[in-house]
């Protein structure tokens, strides 16, 4: 048996054998917030990220070093 079956199984039994209500609330609180999102995003939000995701892939990116040269430059002229 691998472990996280081991843990698994080990967690359900100690689950079922718990009688304390307070405990038991405290996992499904834990459970509820980890199968939640951490942040919620709006879908103008989410598009941004994908949006951003694919210039990545294209190479539609800049170094750091550019952007703190451009940065530079921008300052400058102020």
């Amino acid at each position: 048996m691998d472990v996280t079956s081991q843990i698994k199984n080990n967690l359900i039994s100690r689950i079922e054998s718990s009688k304390d209500l307070d405990f038991l609330k405290a996992l499904q609180t834990l459970f509820d917030t980890s199968e939640q999102e951490l942040y919620q995003l709006s879908s103008e939000q989410k598009e941004a990220i994908s949006k951003g995701r694919k210039q990545i892939k294209s190479g539609g990116s800049s170094s750091h070093e550019a952007v703190i040269s451009e940065m530079k430059e921008w300052l400058l002229k102020k």
